[in-house]
């Protein structure tokens, strides 16, 4: 008699553990695609809202138009524009009455450094289940493996001739829970990698926007010394 070796009749009649690592290792999955889906999405916007922020910011217009236009949105604002939004804001909060211009930067950039780490937990969140999912999958698959293929041949014990076809089905089913964890884990390794870069490339956009426009506030804190000292 011809053991059932469909996918599915190895699935349903595997070890109640070996299922169980099926089922971890296949919620696991879904968990990290809909992670990956939603991070494609979030890195997409973060991308495009700065490209129209900076082509917008740097096209030589008047400062202080652009914050009128996006004071009405703060809590609504991400990347650049938070970042700007929260500098400019503090930039002309310390200016009203206080002539330190040393201060005044000080205080524009520390605001800026406050966004920038929130801007980076926003970014980074969920990676970390990525990374755990990439990391862990294959030897939760690998566990399963051996529970599966230790039963298969503690059952060979009950019997005075082994044969290929008894032990056939229960080493194809301990091997579908290796093949599941390589399933979770190449998709999250492989975002896992390509998010990583594309968040140091965003953060340090981020960062460099916040040193450029520190040395545009640092200019126009000079001309206005200089205008007072005439």
């Amino acid at each position: 008699m011809n053991a059932d070796m469909s996918m599915i009749s190895l699935v349903l009649e595997a070890s109640p553990i070996v299922q169980a690592v099926m089922v971890l290792l296949l919620l696991a999955s879904l968990i990290s695609w809909a992670i990956i889906i939603a991070k494609l999405s979030q890195l997409g916007r973060a991308k495009r809202a700065a490209n129209k922020f900076e082509e917008v910011f740097w096209a030589g217009g008047d400062v202080s138009d652009i914050y009128r236009r996006l004071k009405p949105q703060r809590g609504n604002l991400r990347g650049l524009e938070r970042l700007f939004e929260a500098g400019f804001s503090e930039y002309g909060r310390l200016s009203r009455g206080n002539s330190d211009a040393d201060a005044i930067l000080a205080g524009s950039r520390r605001s800026m450094r406050l966004v920038l780490s929130r801007e980076t937990d926003e970014l980074e969140q969920s990676l970390s289940f990525l990374a755990t999912v990439g990391s862990v999958s294959p030897y939760i698959g690998l566990f399963g493996t051996v529970w599966g293929i230790m039963n298969s041949f503690r059952a060979l014990g009950n019997v005075q001739q082994a044969t290929l076809a008894m032990v056939a089905p229960g080493i194809a089913e301990a091997l579908i829970a290796t093949a599941i964890g390589l399933f979770a884990a190449i998709p999250a390794v492989i975002f896992y990698n390509r998010f990583a870069n594309q968040i140091d490339r965003t953060l340090s956009r981020y960062e460099n926007f916040a040193e450029e426009f520190s040395n545009l506030l640092n200019r126009q804190l000079h001309s206005r010394r200089v205008k007072d000292a005439a």
